[in-house]
């Protein structure tokens, strides 16, 4: 006993580190932070400076970040996006701690949701000496009095390679010009949502240089400066939700020596055909172009970007609902086209696409991602699947009325690489085509069926004639599924979503035929992290528990509108769910204060919970809830315990 014990006690010998940093090599960045805190030698494993490459640090202003931007001065390199920063004592603090720790190892900034001062922020750039991109979307305060960088900082952001200045309301060119003036090596620039007078020159046609430039509005004479100053460099360009016309679009395009590699014009309503025929035209070297929400494009566009840019990669053309099928197979003719969003084109129903697949062997073999969110008229899911099982990543057929069961057994059967899956609202998709047994989900009709051979009258009008109006496919019920039929799926291997081990991300809401017998058989995905099972009426508890067991990097998880959730679901689930940071339940009325304690005991990483309008739940339990996890930055708890509905406006 003695001996056994002594052998219990002694510690075995640990691997050297370059033998741990090869296994986490095979990790997904997640395990790898989980299997960081197995051990010291593990952690400094996993800070090996191959982890290290673009991670970004996110957290909001207080007082315990400081002790955590003092352990980030250890790394090589950092990104930081710090939010909720204001003119207090606590967020000076904070810069201040920034600059002196991670001042020349900076090489990311973003203050996304603050409010600091001029004086704040010239204090920390000097520092910032490695700093390659800057992100002050939205903080108006720094450019209201129009004194920004007045005294300038050259010197700290000469190298800055991207510029992000969206959503500023006070945006001048004199600020503009100050900021732009230390930024000689400019790749990207982003001016999303800016106020810019596209239309009117408040300088009425003075050359540049004749008058002091403008403290009031941003011009698209200033805009063009730049773009000649810095046409050697600059290949990225975001003017989104901007009043941008045809001719400025002209004007910025035909800048001579300018080669943009990346324009985005999302929510550009004033843009024509031919717009875009002259952008194509000018700039046919990009590689990704959006124009999703410009309502004015129609199938022209498509087909001048089918002729004329051929080395197009990513293409949006989501939300532009005069498009057709014109031009799309063309389109796919492309043989480097990667990713392409027609989301909400309602009038694609995906025959010209299959025309373009089958023509080019060279797209079938680049495309990755494909979305067709609200397009209704698809029907070509079975002949998609097939011509891009190879190389197809990203699917999103959300809202596709006509996605079937054997839509999805075709998703299932050739598309195995896929990471992302979406079927949100896909109402005809039932347990049988998750389970991939589409042919015996098919029923016998019944003798009413069979002895109706003409159209169906009804009484209500006497002899007038008046049809009764026909039962709609998705409110018909479908075939349950019996223990008979599960036995069957346990032996005989089908298309069934198991194919898919590779998911990331699947969404499955609103798929109201769904049950607990597909999707306590199908929940198995070793990597999955995102979840959605809302509005789903007929799983209950069952369901959450096998997924929680079998799908245990869940970070974001939602069941919102499920009433058969209960305390007894949550209470099962939780411990397997160490990882979970979003949990969404509101308006699942069977959840109680007994769920928010177990979610404090198992679940200390959540930053996103949504309980509102579950009506036993109490405020004190939020309160609790609150003060116990550390994380918790968005809680959404409106009208719980019952409240009254009827008295709010």
């Amino acid at each position: 006993m003695g001996d056994s014990d002594v052998e219990d006690t002694m510690e075995t010998p640990g691997l050297p580190v370059e033998v741990v940093v090869y296994i986490l090599s095979f990790l997904h960045a997640s395990d790898r932070k989980e299997a960081s805190l197995v051990c010291h030698s593990w952690y400094s494993a996993s800070q090996d400076p191959r982890f290290q490459k673009n991670i970004t640090f996110r957290f909001p202003a207080s007082a315990s970040s400081l002790e955590l931007i003092r352990g980030l001065g250890r790394k090589p390199r950092c990104n930081l996006i710090i939010s909720q920063l204001d003119g207090f004592s606590i967020s000076r603090s904070l810069l201040l701690e920034v600059g002196l720790c991670l001042g020349p190892k900076l090489e990311s900034l973003a203050l996304p949701g603050s409010s600091i001062t001029e004086a704040s922020l010239l204090a920390l750039l000097p520092r910032l000496t490695s700093l390659r991109r800057l992100d002050l979307r939205g903080l108006d305060s720094l450019f209201m009095s129009g004194a920004f960088l007045q005294g300038g900082v050259r010197s700290a952001l000469c190298g800055l390679e991207e510029l992000d200045l969206s959503d500023l309301r006070y945006l001048s060119d004199l600020t503009f010009n100050r900021l732009t003036g230390c930024t000689p090596r400019l790749r990207r620039l982003s001016l999303a949502g800016c106020h810019i007078a596209f239309e009117f020159d408040p300088y009425r046609g003075c050359p540049v240089g004749a008058v002091e430039d403008s403290s009031a509005l941003l011009s698209l004479r200033n805009l063009r400066r730049l773009l000649m100053e810095q046409k050697s460099t600059l290949v990225a360009l975001d003017l989104s939700r901007t009043s941008i016309t045809p001719e400025s679009l002209r004007t910025v395009a035909q800048v001579q020596g300018l080669f943009l590699e990346e324009l985005i014009l999302h929510g550009c309503k004033e843009l024509t055909n031919y717009s875009v025929e002259v952008l194509v035209k000018h700039q046919p070297s990009l590689l990704k172009l959006d124009i999703s929400g410009c309502t004015e494009l129609t199938s022209r566009s498509v087909e001048a970007i089918a002729r004329g840019l051929k080395s197009l990669t990513h293409l949006s053309l989501s939300r532009d609902w005069r498009i057709t099928e014109k031009g799309l197979s063309d389109l796919l003719l492309l043989p480097s086209l990667r990713s392409l969003d027609l989301s909400e084109c309602l009038h694609i129903n995906g025959t010209e696409m299959v025309k373009g697949l089958k023509g080019s062997d060279a797209a079938r073999r680049q495309l990755e991602t494909l979305n067709l969110r609200s397009c209704t008229y698809i029907r070509v899911v079975f002949f998609l699947a097939q011509l891009l099982g190879d190389t197809l990543c990203e699917l999103d057929l959300t809202s596709c009325s006509n996605v079937t069961d054997l839509s999805v057994c075709a998703v299932a059967t050739y598309l195995q690489k896929l990471v992302v899956l979406r079927l949100g609202w896909c109402k005809e998709v039932t347990d049988w085509g998750l389970l991939g047994m589409v042919q015996r989900a098919k029923c016998e009709p019944d003798e009413e069926t069979v002895r109706i051979t003409g159209p169906r009258f009804t009484r209500t009008f006497g002899n007038m004639g008046f049809f009764k109006p026909p039962c709609l496919p998705f409110e018909e019920r479908p075939k349950l599924v019996t223990p008979n039929d599960l036995e069957q799926f346990r032996v005989q291997a089908g298309a069934s979503l198991l194919a898919l081990s590779r998911l990331q991300e699947l969404d499955l809401s609103a798929c109201s035929k769904l049950t607990d017998s597909s999707i306590t058989q199908v929940m198995r995905f070793p990597d999955l992290h995102h979840l959605s099972l809302s509005m789903l009426p007929e799983i209950t508890d069952d369901s959450l528990v096998s997924t929680a067991r079998h799908c245990r990097s869940l970070t974001s998880l939602a069941l919102s509108h499920c009433p058969g959730i209960s305390d007894r679901g949550v209470a099962q689930a939780a411990p397997y769910l160490p990882r979970l940071q979003h949990l969404y339940l509101s308006c699942c009325n069977n959840i109680t204060d007994r769920s928010l304690l177990l979610l404090v005991q198992h679940c200390k990483r959540l930053r996103t919970l949504d309980i509102s309008r579950c009506n036993n739940i109490s405020a004190a339990a939020v309160d609790l809830l609150q003060t116990r996890l550390p994380f918790l930055e968005n809680l959404h708890y409106k009208f719980i315990g019952g409240a009254d509905l009827s008295l709010t406006l």
